[in-house]
């Protein structure tokens, strides 16, 4: 790794720790001034290999098409009450508890489930990336994603 790699690599862990949320090669790129997301990818998976080999508490993860910084399973379980407040609405959770258990389903049987605030609910799910939306006919058929297994741990 050259001086500019190291200083782009400080630049990308310190984006990662003050988003708390997932970002693209592209975010990065911006963030770091780095027009090529090849060289951004080499980057960070370079940043990624080094978090391994810390053995740390805290980890980066490629996620789909996005990177993410965050605690290991047994560093997150004792510390998860100092957190603030949660990444997703309480609506929402239920809402996708609700997907996750009945699997694949059309968005319509959601909001027979759930009234018109499901809407509201299936935005944010679908911003956050942890659901996927097909158009089938007038509605749509709703599922997890691999962030969202990830995310919440499930095999």
């Amino acid at each position: 790794m050259n001086a500019n790699d190291v200083e782009y690599s400080k630049l990308a862990e310190a984006a990662l720790f003050v988003s708390g949320d997932a970002l693209s090669a592209e975010d990065l790129a911006k963030v770091i001034g780095i027009a090529s997301v090849g060289a951004i990818s080499r980057i960070m998976d370079g940043l990624i290999k080094e978090y391994e080999a810390r053995d740390s508490a805290i980890t980066i993860a490629k996620i789909g098409s996005k990177y993410t910084m965050s605690l290991r399973s047994p560093y997150s379980e004792k510390v998860s009450g100092l957190a603030g407040a949660p990444d997703i609405t309480k609506g929402a959770l239920r809402v996708l508890a609700y997907i996750s258990k009945n699997g694949p389903m059309m968005q319509s049987a959601i909001v027979k489930s759930f009234g018109s605030s499901t809407y509201t609910y299936m935005k944010e799910l679908l911003d956050k990336e942890f659901v996927s939306a097909k158009r089938v006919g007038r509605t749509k058929r709703i599922e997890t994603t691999s962030k969202f297994k990830e995310y919440f741990e499930v095999k």
